[in-house]
């Protein structure tokens, strides 16, 4: 990115899992910035984080904060997305909101670059990146939609705590602790903060996550059902989801079947999802090789294999897909949006 325009950036959400992840990232990847703010709750201003060097104060964000700002990557949660990404579009800002304010909104792109980069010059302001579990569906997906069409999908995720913040991974070892020394573990947080019963997820799974809706469906399985359709740009893709919590730090997994609307050839299959952009094949049951969160935990790919034809179904297939929620899930997502409007500016 030499010999090109420089940026003023903000971070909001800065001290939180996936603005330090973000500010990582800029660093990096030699983002073109002239000046980065760092902003975050009135509760964590003061705060310095390191930056190519030095120390950067962080600020509360305020709606004046954007003067000047001409990219902001938002990490904050939805309510402060919400408070403050009108202000920063007014004030001339492009916001990058890693939050489910704006997702379902039809006037937002809703954007995974290996899917549909095209839709972030659609942008009225805002974009938004979707949900970590999505993020990574849809990237294995693309090259088959484009290649066979796709009728349905069945997916099943598993989920790591990290997906709920520094506290919950905090609670799923000190309850590992608790277990391993032959005492109760107190749950605090999970499955969701906000809510009366809470359950120990050491040594468990969690077949709940966020809150649950009328149909029986939790928020989370909702979004990758309605997110799917709106970045494949395909209504008539029939989704179905069960979302798990399980006591892994980093790294979502999850299992996927795909109808697809034509005859497909498996070996076919493996080369065009290894040929996929940010999607790494790894896929070899003799040698007992498949992703493993604890090895996409850290990486900015997402890992696909177990890639098999289902035995009731002939246009059916089978795989399992892992990212790092925080990274492709998160960050990396909205860092990649960022440096697509870098370049096209």
């Amino acid at each position: 990115m030499s010999n090109q325009k420089l940026f003023n950036v903000a971070v909001v959400g800065a001290t939180g899992a996936v603005g330090e992840q973000i500010i990582r990232l800029l660093e990096e990847r030699n983002f073109p910035i002239k000046e980065l703010k760092l902003l975050s709750s009135a509760r964590s201003a003061g705060v310095k984080l390191p930056f190519k060097g030095q120390d950067i104060v962080v600020q509360e964000a305020t709606p004046e904060s954007f003067q000047g700002v001409d990219i902001a990557l938002f990490s904050a949660g939805g309510d402060v997305t919400k408070a403050l990404a009108p202000h920063a579009v007014e004030a001339g800002t492009i916001c990058i909101d890693n939050t489910s304010a704006y997702r379902m909104d039809p006037d937002t792109p809703l954007v995974v670059p290996e899917v549909n980069v095209e839709k972030i010059n659609e942008h009225k302001g805002i974009i938004a990146n979707p949900n970590c579990s999505t993020i990574q569906m849809v990237a294995a997906l693309k090259p088959l939609y484009d290649r066979y069409g796709i009728s349905r999908v069945i997916v099943s995720t598993y989920q790591a705590v990290s997906g709920a913040g520094a506290k919950a991974i905090n609670e799923m070892l000190r309850q590992s602790k608790e277990v391993l020394a032959g005492n109760d573990a107190k749950p605090d947080i999970l499955p969701v903060g906000s809510l009366p019963v809470k359950h120990q997820i050491a040594f468990n799974a969690i077949p709940q996550i966020d809150k649950f809706l009328d149909n029986g469906f939790t928020n989370e399985e909702m979004k990758m059902i309605l997110e799917t359709k709106k970045i494949m740009g395909d209504e008539s893709i029939e989704v179905t989801a069960t979302c798990v919590r399980i006591p892994v730090v980093y790294g979502h997994s999850e299992s996927v079947y795909v109808e697809l609307k034509e005859d497909f050839d498996i070996e076919e299959v493996k080369t065009l999802l290894a040929n996929a952009p940010g999607i790494v094949l790894v896929d070899n049951p003799a040698e007992q090789q498949y992703p493993l969160a604890t090895d996409a935990a850290g990486k900015l790919e997402t890992f696909v294999g177990r890639v098999r034809r289902d035995l009731s179904n002939p246009k059916a297939l089978n795989m399992w897909i892992v990212s790092d929620n925080l990274l492709k899930g998160a960050a990396w997502n909205a860092v990649q949006i960022a440096e697509y409007i870098a370049i096209e500016q």
